[in-house]
């Protein structure tokens, strides 16, 4: 009778953890960050259809890096989610705390029971009435949640870009000065000596959307043209 190889439960863990992280970091880095005017999420993404970064709900956004596949059905039951609670019960009843959480459950039961760990890593913003009042969550590919505060970055040489975005962090900075600030953190992660406005995908979660557009919808997608000219305002 053949014996079966054995492997012990730490050593299985952390060769998934070991996978996942690789397949991560082969990524591009993406960029979150809390401003005054709202929160900015920009990351280096040449496909004008795929994207790493879109809206779940109201007030909510999401971001993630890692394989597309993936994260876009953790993006499609986000909005599930939000779109049944929030007709349950409230609009206001869907928070980033509970979308973050359901990602977390969902990430942690792949990551223990699966034979493959998801290669992703997700952020969860959602923009509030002051900057006090933002919430970022940063999910890892083990379900691990994290309460971030300023700015999120992830995959990539991302040590290297939070680096970069910590130094020039500042609260009362501009969607244009946030969104110039994460593109010369970019920059550190990639060879070429700048970035192109069609080779970046740029949202912003605006917090005057309610009260300056009559809309409780706060996500907006930048075009080319609108990243090239917050790019060119002076700081």
């Amino acid at each position: 009778m053949t014996q079966q190889f054995y492997v012990s439960p730490e050593q299985l863990m952390k060769d998934r953890a070991d996978f996942a992280r690789k397949g991560i970091a082969r990524g591009r880095s993406v960029i979150v960050i809390s401003c005054e005017d709202g929160i900015a999420l920009v990351a280096e993404n040449p496909s004008p259809s795929l994207h790493k970064i879109g809206e779940i709900y109201d007030k909510i956004a999401f971001a993630a890096v890692g394989k597309y596949n993936e994260f876009e059905s953790l993006r499609q039951a986000g909005v599930r989610y939000a779109d049944v609670r929030g007709y349950s019960y409230d609009r206001e009843d869907v928070t980033a705390r509970g979308l973050a959480s359901v990602y977390a459950q969902s990430l942690g039961a792949v990551f223990t029971a699966e034979q493959k760990p998801f290669e992703v890593e997700l952020a969860v913003a959602e923009v509030g009435a002051s900057q006090d009042l933002d919430h970022l969550y940063r999910l890892t590919f083990d379900g691990s949640i994290a309460d971030e505060h300023n700015f999120i970055v992830m995959g990539g040489q991302a040590d290297k870009v939070s680096g970069s975005i910590e130094g020039g962090w500042q609260r009362d900075l501009s969607f244009a000065a946030a969104i110039r600030l994460a593109v010369k953190g970019l920059v550190t992660d990639n060879e070429a000596p700048d970035l192109p406005a069609k080779a970046l995908e740029v949202a912003v979660l605006d917090r005057s959307s309610e009260s300056n557009r009559g809309t409780r919808r706060a996500f907006r997608r930048l075009s080319d043209q609108d990243v090239v000219e917050l790019l060119a305002e002076e700081s």
